[in-house]
């Protein structure tokens, strides 16, 4: 977001920053995650992620572009209209009311995505179901405003509705979940890695829905991000998301092969679409690897070894178990092949009683 400083405030020089995004399909082509959003100026910063509901929007609709699914059309034509939105919202002098831009963000939505569905021509269907709903979506959005230039401070507004997720993380305090996953489950993130709860909140057209707010004071440096569940639904726990930030962030030369090494290592384990936007504040890659280079000791010593250790002890447990199940399989085998011959003596001496033989 390139924001020029009015005539009658000083120019403000902007903070050291990092910042990058992915978008990696599991089928190439075929995502239902839209391009994040990512703009960042000298006083405001914007990260959002859309991702659109296969399962409930599995719908397939044609389109001048070809046939596309319902979650693909929705996570992109929301991202759009978000974009479009909070463009025209957000200025340097600007102090957003949160509230009031949530219900506006759910105005535009419910109308925009109305409309878009008028213009895909669908046939009606007598098909009703509480979890088939027409162009759904998720949707997770930070606004970042700098209040305090000399101190470093950032009012952080976040927007959300599903279970796409914004965390910040601090060189002190690691990584900070900031959003509440919307599944009946509730929002315990290490609950949620094993439990299949289904969504109570999304965006969609045909349903109801309302969008989230929270407001957070943050203290430059931070690294501010948004995912979809992609990216964080498929490590072992949520200390392990954290992990893969800085483990990845650890071994970059520079701010691109950062990115490709957080994306390949997302790939490696999701079995999803995964979309992220991050930006850092308060100083450069650099100085991002000095400042969490104790925090990523120690969460590997105190969080990933103790677990990884005892994932090595279960799967030779389970290693073991399996050979002894073969090995009773295989010894089962020998002694019924003793056994049977006397236990079946009497069956195979003669024909049966009162059956002549041809």
């Amino acid at each position: 977001m390139s924001v020029e400083s009015s005539a009658a405030t000083p120019a403000v020089a902007a903070m050291p920053s990092v910042s990058f995004k992915f978008c990696t399909a599991k089928v190439a082509g075929e995502g239902e995650d839209a391009d994040p959003i990512l703009r960042a100026g000298p006083d405001l910063g914007l990260l959002g992620v859309f991702d659109g509901m296969g399962g409930a929007g599995g719908r397939v609709y044609d389109t001048p572009d070809g046939r596309h699914t319902g979650a693909y059309i929705a996570s992109r034509f929301a991202r759009n209209v978000v974009e479009r939105l909070m463009l025209e919202l957000i200025k340097p002098e600007w102090n957003l009311d949160g509230p009031a831009t949530a219900a506006e963000l759910h105005r535009v939505l419910a109308s925009s995505l109305t409309a878009r569905l008028a213009e895909l021509k669908a046939p009606e269907t007598t098909l009703r179901s509480k979890l088939v709903k027409a162009l759904p979506t998720t949707m997770t959005l930070a606004v970042l405003q700098r209040t305090d230039p000399a101190a470093g401070g950032y009012a952080c507004h976040l927007f959300w509705a599903g279970d796409s997720r914004a965390y910040v993380v601090q060189p002190e305090a690691g990584a900070m979940q900031l959003t509440t996953d919307d599944l009946r489950s509730g929002g315990d993130a290490m609950r949620n890695l094993t439990d299949d709860s289904v969504m109570s909140n999304c965006i969609s057209a045909d349903t109801e829905f309302h969008i989230n707010h929270r407001q957070v004071e943050l203290q430059a440096p931070f690294l501010l991000l948004c995912a979809t569940d992609g990216c964080f639904a498929y490590v072992r726990s949520p200390m392990h998301f954290e992990q893969l930030l800085l483990s990845t962030l650890r071994r970059a030369r520079d701010v691109p092969g950062w990115q490709r090494a957080l994306e390949a290592a997302v790939a490696m384990i999701t079995g999803d679409d995964a979309a992220l936007a991050l930006l850092g504040l308060g100083t450069d890659l650099d100085g991002f690897k000095t400042l969490f280079k104790d925090r990523t000791v120690e969460v590997e010593r105190r969080y990933i070894d103790p677990l990884d250790q005892l994932d090595g002890q279960v799967q030779r447990a389970e290693q073991e178990l399996a050979g002894l199940r073969a090995r009773r399989v295989e010894l089962g085998a020998e002694l019924w092949g003793d056994y049977k011959h006397h236990y079946e003596r009497y069956l195979a001496a003669s024909e049966p009683a009162g059956e002549e033989a041809p």
